[in-house]
């Protein structure tokens, strides 16, 4: 991240098919859960969120092992990072360790359904506690 951000901070949980989105409020305290996208519509709900929201950061989960290494999984989302850098080159994009946040936003279970966006919800919100901005 290059020098102080403004505005508010972005969270994405990238996904194979979904991705979730959370954003923080304007005074970059609490996180809230927005949306799930499909995963080839990121780029462009990220180019609105920046321009209608005034997003500056995005956190981008990196998982990782329980060992904390990265694996294949880590190398295409390093990847995908990269991509959104060049598409976005006015945002800084973080990357997080996000070991366990879709069990944590699944409750601890094999809840169904698209939790995608809690599981960004709670990087977020993480990243936030953290002072990382």
């Amino acid at each position: 991240m290059s020098g102080p951000a403004t505005g508010r901070v972005a969270a994405v949980d990238l996904g194979e098919v979904r991705c979730g989105i959370a954003i923080s409020d304007t005074t970059t305290t609490i996180a809230r859960p927005l949306e799930v996208v499909e995963e080839g519509e990121l780029e462009k709900r990220l180019r609105e969120l920046v321009d209608e929201q005034g997003v500056s950061v995005v956190v981008v989960g990196v998982p990782k092992t329980l060992r904390g290494e990265r694996g294949h999984q880590a190398g295409r989302v390093l990847e995908r990072i990269e991509r959104m850098r060049r598409e976005l080159p006015e945002v800084s994009f973080v990357e997080w360790d996000e070991r366990l946040t879709t069990r944590i936003a699944r409750g601890g279970g094999g809840r169904r359904g698209a939790v995608d966006h809690l599981a960004a919800a709670h990087m977020l919100q993480e990243y936030l506690w953290a002072g990382r901005r």
